[in-house]
């Protein structure tokens, strides 16, 4: 009996509009550079949120932040800040404590475990930058930053503080 092996060349749907291809492109581009930061976390049993939190503390320190201003500084914007918070106190990463002026107010600071761990981390994350943009000129890199900012403008709510950051 004979097989023949016919490959079928699928075609990809063109798209409805210049902004949707370049939603799209953005999207997969996304998803290959998140490849690498899931491989690199995983590592660490850490979600590229957890290390955005623990940046954030660890550029407050020796102070804390607020539940609130955390939530409202991350990269990604979650409701579930409050889960993200107990994850990492249950690993020592952070520590809890409410205010002696305002019992209602609590405060999140990174623990030296949390400030260690960012320590071991950093020539692998740095290697991983290089590994998702290195490519691209300095120049082109600042572009990019442009264009995505100016993309992101209309979008962002006026609670948004990184986008401020330079």
């Amino acid at each position: 009996m004979e097989t023949t092996s016919e490959t079928k060349t699928v075609q990809q749907p063109g798209f409805d509009s210049q902004e949707q291809e370049v939603f799209l492109q953005l999207w997969r581009t996304y998803d290959c550079l998140k490849a690498l930061e899931d491989q690199l976390f995983g590592k660490y049993d850490l979600s590229a949120q957890q290390y955005n939190a623990l940046r954030l503390l660890e550029a407050a320190a020796p102070d804390g932040i607020q539940t609130m201003d955390l939530g409202r500084r991350m990269i990604s914007r979650s409701p579930d800040t409050t889960r993200l918070i107990d994850r990492l106190e249950k690993r020592g990463f952070i520590s809890r404590s409410r205010r002696e002026d305002n019992r209602r107010v609590v405060e999140i600071s990174i623990s030296q475990a949390g400030l260690d761990l960012l320590r071991e981390m950093d020539a692998e994350v740095n290697e991983m930058n290089q590994k998702q943009l290195g490519h691209l000129s300095a120049q082109q890199q600042q572009q990019l930053v442009k264009l995505l900012r100016l993309a992101r403008k209309p979008h962002e709510d006026s609670t948004c503080d990184w986008l401020e950051i330079q």
